[in-house]
C-alpha cells in the first residue's frame, strides 16, 4: 500500500498574512540596498544572505503582530 504524501488543502488558508509578506519585502529591499543590518539595534554587521534577510523580516514582523509560524525549536 503506497503512503500518501501530506499536503496542505487550499481551504486552509495562507500560512503567513500579507502584512507579514510586506514586511519580508521590505527587508530584502534593505538587504539590497545595503542597509539591513543584524544584530540588537542594527549594531551587527551587514546582512548579505538572503536566507538571513528573509528570517530578520519575518521577527520584525512577528514582532509587529503579523501571523507568522513559530520558530521551530533548535
Amino acid at each position: 500500500m503506497a503512503t500518501k504524501k501530506k499536503t496542505r488543502s487550499p481551504s486552509t488558508g495562507r500560512r503567513y498574512s500579507k502584512g507579514a509578506g510586506k514586511t519580508v519585502a521590505s527587508a530584502m529591499r534593505r538587504r539590497k540596498k545595503g542597509t539591513l543590518r543584524s544584530g540588537k539595534g542594527g549594531k551587527g554587521g551587514r546582512v548579505k544572505s538572503r536566507k538571513q534577510a528573509i528570517a530578520i523580516g519575518l521577527s520584525e514582523a512577528r514582532k509587529k503582530g503579523a501571523r507568522v509560524p513559530r520558530k521551530k525549536a533548535a
